[in-house]
């Protein structure tokens, strides 16, 4: 699987995010294209310290029992439940909220492990910088396959 830490890697997803338009279709799910790119930078947000989040006990011993089998897997499934913050319903400007995405996607392979600044999931529990970067890569991933890229 690649890394978001590696730039070639990088240089792949956000070539196919140059590939998005303002109206590409959604191939599943009730997000818009502009939804999906801010959607897409609450993850990295919260990774790299700049969005808090706490998940509620029940919720962290969920994420713990299933932890090893998502990051286990290769993608995430069709219309996968998300964390309520991180549900976009508003309409977001494309250009800068793809500009937006593609700076924050940079950054992994600009410091590496060092732009992950929590290792503490709010659902998943610790991480290490490898799951991080499969989750990042998985959820990335998903997010262009819905959208036929």
């Amino acid at each position: 699987m690649s890394s978001i830490y590696n730039k070639t890697d990088n240089e792949i997803i956000i070539s196919r995010i140059n590939k998005l338009s303002p109206d590409s279709p959604a191939q599943w799910g009730k997000m818009t294209v502009d939804q999906m790119l801010s959607h897409c930078q609450a993850p990295i947000d919260f990774a790299m310290g700049n969005t808090p989040m706490k998940a509620n006990f029940l919720m962290r011993l969920i994420g713990k029992m299933i932890k090893n089998k998502v990051l286990g897997g290769t993608e995430f499934k069709k219309n996968s439940p998300t964390a309520p913050s991180f549900i976009r319903t508003e309409v977001y400007d494309f250009e800068q909220t793809k500009n937006e995405l593609i700076q924050k996607i940079s950054i992994f392979s600009d410091k590496g492990k060092d732009a992950i600044k929590t290792t503490n999931h709010p659902f998943f529990g610790e991480l290490t910088y490898d799951e991080w970067s499969k989750m990042h890569t998985m959820h990335l991933n998903h997010h262009l396959k819905q959208f036929g890229v």
